[in-house]
């Protein structure tokens, strides 16, 4: 029988001895953990090993994370995050959830109580990749077709293509990010189960299939557009062409 997929959270934390602590309470709880004492750390290694969630101190050093939590949401990326601080006002609180923070827990806490919110967190951000979210997403006009997220498959008036997985994962990650530079890695971690092991190349191949499909000329891209050395970016294209009415 197989085992149970481990959970990988990233502790950002500047303190060493609670880092210590919460990475072995963690650990011993089933989860893998990586830690970090700075959020630039973790701003450069993100897309290189995806987490499932993050444990993210606002007092860091340097970038707050605070400001890490801004620029990841900014970024479209939507990765569960639980903000640890020891201010306890009320604002604090308040301006992390509004910068898109899953929850949030002040200083002193107990690890059972930080255990008990990361495991809520999760299951209420669980996903499967390839799968629909919870909410009903909009329809994005793509030319002569119409992606549809929640059927996973392009409309063409009467007509339905079915997509693969992969390519539904990849477009949707791409068009609920219109105008963003997506990075390969971001893609990876999207359209793969993180058990998968999967060149970055298998991305490229993807996109590729995506163009053949959509793009009336799949060698000069109107809509999914190369981001050199990075990865790629969704571009609706013309007036009225990006979400369906």
């Amino acid at each position: 029988m197989n085992e149970p997929i481990r959970h990988h959270l990233y502790v950002v934390e500047d303190d060493p001895a609670l880092r210590d602590m919460l990475a072995s309470y963690f650990e011993k709880h089933g989860f893998a953990v990586t830690t970090m004492r700075s959020a630039e750390d973790m701003l450069h290694r993100i897309d290189r090993l995806r987490p499932d969630l993050i444990v993210l101190d606002v007092g860091l050093p340097g970038i707050s994370g605070l400001q890490a939590c801004q620029k990841l949401r900014a970024d479209g990326d939507r990765i569960p995050i639980v903000l640890l601080t020891a201010r306890s006002e009320e604002i604090d609180r308040v301006l992390g959830l509004e910068m898109g923070a899953d929850d949030y827990l002040g200083k002193p806490f107990s690890a059972r109580e930080l255990l008990a919110r990361v495991n809520a967190v999760l299951r209420r951000t669980a996903f499967v990749p390839g799968a629909p979210s919870a909410d009903r997403a909009e329809s994005v006009r793509l030319g002569e077709y119409l992606f549809d997220p929640n059927g996973r498959c392009l409309r063409q008036g009467d007509e339905v293509r079915m997509l693969r997985t992969v390519e539904y994962a990849l477009l949707a990650e791409l068009t609920a990010n219109p105008g963003v530079a997506i990075s390969r890695e971001r893609l990876l971690a999207a359209s793969h189960k993180r058990q998968d092991t999967v060149l970055l190349r298998a991305i490229d191949a993807a996109i590729m299939r995506l163009r053949k499909v959509i793009e009336p000329d799949p060698a000069e891209p109107r809509y999914i557009q190369t981001v050199r050395g990075h990865g790629y970016m969704f571009v609706p294209f013309g007036a009225g062409q990006g979400r369906a009415a």
